[in-house]
């Protein structure tokens, strides 16, 4: 059988949590001690190192508490109006159960486009990215209060995938209220197995996947399989594990029933292949040897680096990086518009907020967002 990684081994991990684990039903109050419990887990992988994020549903099931709102499906406003309330209780709470141990929470919230739309993607990662640099934890939770049916997830396992994959996380745990991915529904059919790791998501692992197991989630086994497709996808190792246990995470790390769901990338590498195959180009920079010979070095592609720009690209958008002969040695997701990139062409990054009239990335391309042809 297939060895499963140590939770040791991981250094950024995205921990996601469901509105069934985060929020009693009867009462639709808070489980404060198993979030006591959890945010201990928190610190202590914290205080190893690790980077950790927390993906965390439960802003509609606390806010229609607050408004009294009547148990069963909400309106599309009911929900928005409730998620509004209920928001603010989710934030100040996990400010207060991190801060109470030496952590700093940082609240970010977002929506299927913030994603999926280059230009919006790179500013949450770049926001997450600066919490991280500052240990903090980044709270990341899909804004119900604007979000319409149209632009949402309609579930946190699909949403917390692509966070993992936006961080750059090595690591994403779901908590669910199931110890993992069973040969059949446990509920249904009780000669299930539970399966303790995937090394790949194929049809059969897909057909075994069931629907919902609370009224509280929208989220089923379904939606965390396609949660694993796309963190595996990404570089991303996954693991779903029985977040209703006091102390979840420390479980998994003491070899508890979970199943693991491997990735044979890692988050870099993957990236890097998506950068490199899968986005048609826009433009193009042309640099200079100067410039050619730092990105060989490892470095960022600095404006001062670049002779010429051409092409209509957007921010976000991906543009060939071309060495003096004119020959291709790489592409990467540019921090500036075609119009910015042309005015920066040759200077130094110190001079871009007199050049522009507003502060600006130092990076042209930031080395994290290049894939050259030696990676």
């Amino acid at each position: 059988m297939t060895a499963t990684p140590a939770l040791s081994s991981f250094r950024r991990i995205v921990v996601k949590v469901g509105s069934s684990l985060l929020v009693d039903h009867a009462q639709g109050a808070l489980k404060r001690d198993w979030l006591e419990a959890l945010a201990d887990d928190l610190a202590s992988l914290h205080a190893k190192g690790c980077d950790v994020l927390v993906v965390s549903s439960g802003s509609i099931a606390l806010g229609r508490t607050v408004l009294k709102l009547p148990k069963g499906d909400l309106r599309l406003e009911d929900s928005q109006a409730a998620a509004a309330v209920g928001q603010i209780a989710l934030a100040r709470t996990w400010s207060e159960v991190l801060g109470a141990r030496a952590m700093t929470a940082g609240q970010i919230l977002v929506t299927l486009n913030d994603t999926e739309e280059r230009r919006r993607y790179l500013n949450a990662r770049e926001t997450i990215g600066k919490l991280l640099e500052f240990r903090a934890v980044p709270v990341i939770n899909e804004n119900d209060t604007v979000a319409t049916s149209e632009i949402r997830y309609g579930d946190n396992d699909r949403l917390a995938a692509r966070v993992a994959t936006m961080a750059s996380a090595d690591l994403l745990i779901l908590l669910s209220d199931i110890d993992g991915l069973y040969t059949a529904p446990p509920h249904l059919d009780p000669q299930a197995q539970l399966i303790p790791v995937v090394p790949r998501i194929n049809a059969e692992i897909e057909a075994m996947a069931g629907g919902a197991a609370s009224e509280m989630s929208r989220g089923g086994m379904r939606t965390k399989i396609e949660a694993g497709k796309i963190a595996t996808a990404g570089g991303t190792h996954m693991v779903i594990a029985d977040g209703r246990v006091a102390h979840p995470v420390q479980r998994i790390a003491d070899g508890g029933r979970c199943t693991w769901f491997l990735t044979p990338s890692n988050p870099v590498t993957a990236r890097k292949k998506w950068i490199a195959g899968s986005l048609e180009p826009r433009g193009a920079a042309h640099i200079d040897a100067g410039a050619a010979r730092a990105l060989a070095a490892g470095a960022s592609l600095l404006p001062a680096g670049v002779v010429r720009i051409e092409g209509s690209f957007a921010r976000g958008d991906c543009i060939v990086i071309r060495d003096p002969r004119g020959a291709e040695i790489g592409r990467g997701l540019v921090a500036y518009d075609a119009v910015e990139a042309a005015q920066l062409v040759g200077r130094n990054s110190r001079e871009i907020e007199a050049v522009l009239g507003a502060p600006g990335r130092a990076e042209m391309i930031h080395r994290d967002d290049m894939a050259l042809g030696a990676d």
